[in-house]
């Protein structure tokens, strides 16, 4: 049985613009946002600028932010709480886990995702210092390739779970999907087939469609295949991997022999651009953005790793009339440098109770906070 490790003390305490409750400058996130350009009216501050490998983001009912990390070695998931003062609290509410990349809150209890398990810890939110003990509520696939996991409640109370690819282009049963499930792990069932790897996903308003981002192969070429954006209207639909990838580009081993190319596949709502790696995506439904960002949706570019020339490393805004993309286009730059030098890597994002956009990174082992005031 894997050893977990609960921490009951708190790990560090941090103030919103980078400075330790002490006093002392904290210099970590600082160079992760210097030169990063926002629309005229944007603000972006550290708002936890030391979270080694943060990844995926949630929030509780009281207002503490979970997050969880894709540190191998320490496997740390955090929890955040105001401190007051403009000060916050990070505690490690658990260590040793395998790769914890994944956390969602629901009806009181945190939800952790492992490579191969989900753990459960109830009432956490009371129990921050001494976290429970976590109650195992399913067992993954123990494959690391694409392995990490992005998980959420939807719109009908299940937890929906990616299962990517276990390697850069295969046929394996059980794997390139996205799963949901009841909450105690029961009732499984795939909606997503032929999805290579997703780590983001969200409902839209109104409607509940759901939305995830889908990394395309490596292997073809600095710009072929494209990420992509896609949309599930049909439980069940395939969209297209190992066989066609970013829509319209049949494989060159695994296409053979399977009838009408791409046409066959669910294409997808918009191409992300070849190897830019989208990752958390979220559609912003409150106010305190101008009137013509509400009901946009935004998505992470964790950035490219094999590209001769560096793509991604942004945040990106997808305009939308109804279900439908009318627009696309750089929201937030400059982690990737004029030099190729890279400073951060946008990793999920998370939109607070006052409609500012938190970002997480797992390369400045940061947090962000974009606001909009008139005057800035």
């Amino acid at each position: 049985m894997r050893r977990i490790a609960l921490r009951t003390r708190t790990a560090t305490v941090l103030a919103a613009a980078g400075t330790l409750a002490s006093g002392v400058p904290c210099v970590s996130a600082a160079p992760a946002i210097d030169g990063i350009t926002l629309p005229p009216g944007f603000h972006i501050e550290a708002y936890v600028p030391d979270i080694p490998h943060a990844r995926e983001m949630t929030l509780g009912a009281n207002g503490t932010l979970f997050v969880g990390s894709m540190g191998e070695s320490s496997g740390k998931v955090y929890a955040v709480r105001t401190a007051g003062a403009g000060a916050r609290k990070v505690l490690v509410l658990a260590s040793g886990l395998n790769t914890p990349n994944g956390v969602a809150f629901y009806k009181g209890a945190l939800y952790v995702a492992e490579i191969d398990r989900i753990l459960r810890y109830d009432d956490i939110e009371s129990h921050l210092e001494v976290p429970p003990k976590p109650v195992e509520v399913a067992r993954l696939p123990s494959e690391r390739h694409h392995g990490w996991r992005y998980i959420a409640f939807g719109p009908d109370g299940k937890l929906y779970v990616p299962i990517g690819a276990p390697c850069n282009v295969c046929e394996r049963d059980g794997f390139a999907m996205i799963t949901r499930m009841n909450l105690d792990g029961s009732g499984r069932e795939t909606i997503a087939r032929g999805v290579r790897n997703s780590v983001g996903f969200t409902w839209q308003p109104q409607s509940n469609l759901f939305w995830f981002t889908d990394n395309g192969r490596d292997m073809l070429g600095d710009d072929i295949p494209s990420d992509k954006l896609n949309k599930l209207h049909q439980s069940g639909s395939h969209f297209g991997f190992p066989y066609c990838h970013g829509g319209d580009v049949p494989d060159p081993e695994f296409a053979k022999g399977k009838g009408d190319g791409c046409a066959q596949y669910v294409p997808p709502a918009q191409k992300l651009g070849p190897h830019v790696a989208a990752l958390g995506v979220k559609f912003y439904t409150a106010s305190q953005f101008p009137e013509q960002y509400r009901g946009n949706m935004f998505i992470a570019q964790h950035g490219s790793w094999n590209r001769s020339v560096p793509v991604g490393y942004r945040i990106m805004r997808v305009r939308l009339d109804g279900e439908r993309v009318v627009g696309y286009e750089p929201f937030a730059t400059g982690w990737l440098k004029t030099d190729g030098q890279v400073a951060g890597r946008p990793v999920d994002l998370l939109m607070l109770a006052d409609g500012s956009m938190l970002v997480s990174d797992d390369f400045a082992g940061s947090i962000y906070r974009i606001s909009y005031a008139l005057g800035h």
